[in-house]
């Protein structure tokens, strides 16, 4: 789940991470009244999606003055915001974050990410802050740092010393960001982050240590135990038809294909994304049902993959286990007629009483193709939508 940079900012205070001081607001009114009691001669006015690029697209601007600060606000308030990381879409912005200005000597990078390789929390810092970490990677990979942490041991003192060191850190500043490292580490894991990144993290003229950005992704798998940033959602910030799923426990992410996706287990999911594409098509979802899905959610898996008008046919490819391939038949069938579909299905199925979910879609009289494995499928539901 992410959140917005000012929800991602109150958790670091919980944690004494240091952020700038700043004020949400929702209308333009409200500017001069947060930028006054904010009090710098500067202040920042930054849009809140969840995205980033913001600056880049317009959306983070610098006022002299309240009246400058509420002009601004104005500006950003209800535009499209487009960014390398909201697609050519863009995001309309619904709020905007006052922020106080400050004097910047040195402006960092640092984030906290799950090291697939030794499945143990990263900390991956860089002297390159401000600047797409990417492209340092691809440009100046040495400029890159990388510490995999002992989840027995934490991040103690010498180790945060270590990565400080190796950003050049010095005097005052040093004994700032070590504290700062490992408090860094203790909200990760304590708040069952995915992902946690500051660009920038910025040395202020005073020597002081600040998280001036916050991106942090929350495992959604973690929700139950933390009741207080389950209200950091924003819906305003999903996609309608990954919302819908998420009511019925389906896992769906929306892409930009033409071929609707409807399999059981990830990475079957993923392996029949895969096959599209190679055999010339689009595929326009990730959905995985789930090993335990009935009925009522391939209807309602169903009823997803057709509210999106760019799905010109649906590819079904189970494999058969715990959700029988009859029990997934049924379901299709019922789902077909109800939501009198009017687009190809071509459908997959391999395992536990497939021959009896075979007869079902036989008996029901509907035109669906059946595919004879992954790869034949794949050519079907291609060659039907051309």
């Amino acid at each position: 789940m992410n959140i917005h940079e000012y929800q991602g900012k109150e958790l670091f205070r919980k944690y004494n991470v240091p952020v700038p001081n700043g004020i949400l607001i929702h209308d333009k009114s409200e500017a001069v009244r947060a930028a006054e009691e904010i009090g710098t001669p500067v202040v920042v006015v930054k849009a809140q999606i969840h995205a980033g690029g913001r600056g880049k697209g317009g959306g983070v601007k610098l006022a002299k003055s309240p009246q400058e600060a509420e002009q601004h606000a104005g500006d950003i308030l209800g535009m499209t915001l487009v960014t390398h990381q909201t697609g050519p879409k863009g995001r309309r912005v619904r709020k905007v974050l006052i922020e106080e200005g400050m004097e910047i000597a040195r402006e960092l990078y640092i984030s906290l990410l799950i090291d697939r390789q030794t499945s143990r929390v990263m900390i991956m810092a860089s002297e390159a802050g401000g600047m797409e970490i990417e492209e340092v990677a691809a440009e100046t990979p040495e400029k890159i740092i990388t510490e995999v942490i002992n989840p027995v041991v934490g991040v103690k003192p010498y180790l945060a010393r270590k990565i400080a060191f190796a950003l050049n850190i010095k005097g005052e500043a040093l004994k700032k960001a070590v504290p700062f490292i490992m408090n860094l580490y203790q909200c990760f894991v304590k708040e069952d982050l995915s992902m946690l990144e500051i660009n920038p993290l910025v040395i202020t003229g005073d020597d002081g240590v600040l998280a001036l950005d916050a991106k942090i992704d929350i495992d959604d798998n973690a929700l139950a135990r933390h009741k207080d940033t389950q209200e950091f959602r924003d819906l305003d910030e999903e996609d309608p038809n990954e919302i819908e799923a998420s009511k019925h426990n389906l896992n769906y992410i929306q892409l930009d294909g033409n071929i609707g996706c409807m399999v059981n287990g990830a990475g079957l999911a993923m392996a029949t994304m895969d096959i599209i594409k190679h055999s010339g098509g689009e595929p326009a979802n990730f959905l995985d049902v789930g090993g335990g899905a009935n009925e009522e959610q391939i209807e309602n898996a169903f009823r997803i993959l057709v509210s999106d008008k760019k799905v010109k046919a649906i590819l079904i490819n189970i494999f058969g286990g715990i959700l029988r391939c009859d029990i997934l038949a049924a379901g299709v069938v019922a789902a077909t007629k109800t939501i009198n579909l009017q687009i190809p299905v071509v459908i997959r199925m391999e395992g536990t009483n497939m021959a009896e979910g075979h007869q079902i879609l036989k008996d029901s009289g509907l035109n669906f193709i059946i595919g004879q494995g992954m790869k034949d499928a794949a050519k079907k539901a291609v060659q039907a939508i051309q």
